[in-house]
């Protein structure tokens, strides 16, 4: 699993965009409630997941990236901890902040992965741009998952 390196880089500003939402984390649970909310409202007006098995397949990568970028943020993150979704017309931007800029994010290596802890490694493969920056005095970690996958 080395070799993937979590780069600093500013979140993109995704053009067209059609939707966006907005949350504050406080607890695990939280990320339940949200999950189900975006699970809902994901996809652009007029599509359904019925459309084609790429809409369900993209929406199935959002809520999977949103839910490793949102419990790494309550877990190890500094409150007050926000996420952030950006629905554009060619995928969704993920950008969860906490209070501590310091802090990067840094993917497990040489893990058992029974033990967990590989989930930047996750969105590091299914995102088609990911990243980290110190911003504001706030730390934005950030994926970009894609309507079409990832090549």
């Amino acid at each position: 699993m080395s070799g993937l390196a979590w780069p600093m880089l500013t979140p993109p500003r995704p053009l067209q965009v059609w939707r966006s939402w907005n949350w504050e984390l406080r607890r695990p649970v939280d990320l339940t409630r949200y999950r189900q909310q975006l699970r809902a409202e994901a996809l652009p007006a007029g599509r359904s997941p019925e459309d084609s098995d790429a809409d369900e397949a993209a929406v199935e990568r959002l809520l999977l990236i949103f839910e490793e970028l949102a419990s790494n943020g309550v877990r190890h993150g500094l409150p007050p901890v926000f996420t952030t979704v950006t629905g554009a017309l060619t995928g969704w931007l993920i950008d969860v902040t906490d209070a501590d800029p310091r802090d990067e994010p840094v993917p497990a290596v040489d893990r058992d992965p029974a033990h967990g802890g590989l989930g930047l490694h996750l969105i590091a493969r299914l995102c088609a741009a990911h990243g980290w920056a110190p911003e504001d005095g706030r730390k934005h970690v950030w994926g970009f998952v894609s309507l079409t996958g990832v090549d």
